[in-house]
């Protein structure tokens, strides 16, 4: 069995700052499927239905990426070795939403959006696989129980 060490103060900086980003990310999901209408004129109406036509798949790629990583945040604030898979579901989202968003309809993202989608999606696939790659080395070093 490996032996539980006492919790770095870089876990709680993580664990927080990874909880209040991905806070942001589930807020954008939760007020993009309710429809608010206040959240939702920040966007034409093109851009609007966009969001509105996912197919299921892609949706719950959308799903598990999203709260795959508040999950593994929460997780990682448990010290719950649980939080690498999660953040590994979370990835795996990401890979269903990337292959929708720019595998099958990048053009139409680039005339709504520009270039905007692709970097910060981009910046999103480095945060969840940094963070995946951190909860793995807490778990093996016997910081996560």
């Amino acid at each position: 069995m490996t032996e539980v060490r006492k919790t770095p103060r870089h876990l709680w900086a993580v664990g927080v700052v990874s909880l209040l980003w991905n806070a942001f990310g589930a807020f954008d999901y939760v007020m993009t499927k309710l429809r608010d209408p206040g959240y939702m004129a920040a966007f034409t109406p093109e851009q609007q239905q966009y969001f509105y036509s996912f197919p299921l798949w892609a949706n719950v790629g959308w799903a598990l990426g999203v709260w795959g990583s508040v999950l593994g945040s929460i997780l990682l604030l448990m010290r719950s070795r649980h939080a690498v898979t999660a953040f590994l579901l979370s990835l795996a989202g990401l890979a269903l939403s990337i292959i929708y968003q720019f595998g099958m309809h990048y053009g139409d993202l680039e005339r709504m959006f520009g270039m905007f989608p692709m970097v910060f999606t981009a910046v999103i696939v480095v945060i969840v696989i940094a963070l995946y790659l951190y909860a793995r080395r807490q778990a093996a070093a016997g910081v996560l129980r």
